[in-house]
């Protein structure tokens, strides 16, 4: 497992966003500063729990989703959000946690 970003819900509008629309919120790109902080602006009928759309989560990149998520408490399951990347979202410790896979 290897950090790859820390995601921090906002309602601040910032430069450069990228609009998911299938989840309905706005992100920064993560690789545009040395420690992966993106911005995460939602629309209000965003389908994501609120917990990650009110909670900053850290992310990290893994060989194989499925046993980094085995027996977790899932809160996203596993799903593609752009080509050749998989993400899943766990709860632990009371703060959500991204898992993803990028698929060669």
């Amino acid at each position: 497992m290897k950090y790859h970003h820390l995601g921090i819900p906002t309602q601040k509008v910032h430069e450069k966003e990228t609009y998911l629309e299938h989840y309905k919120f706005f992100c920064t790109d993560h690789t545009s500063n040395p420690y992966g902080i993106q911005w995460m602006r939602f629309e209000p009928d965003s389908p994501l729990p609120d917990i990650v759309k009110t909670v900053p989560h850290v992310a990290f990149e893994v060989d194989d989703l499925a046993v980094a998520i085995e027996g977790k408490n899932i809160i996203i399951q596993p799903n593609s959000p752009s080509d050749g990347v998989m993400v899943a979202f766990i709860l632990e410790a009371g703060a959500p946690v991204e898992f993803i896979q990028f698929i060669h």
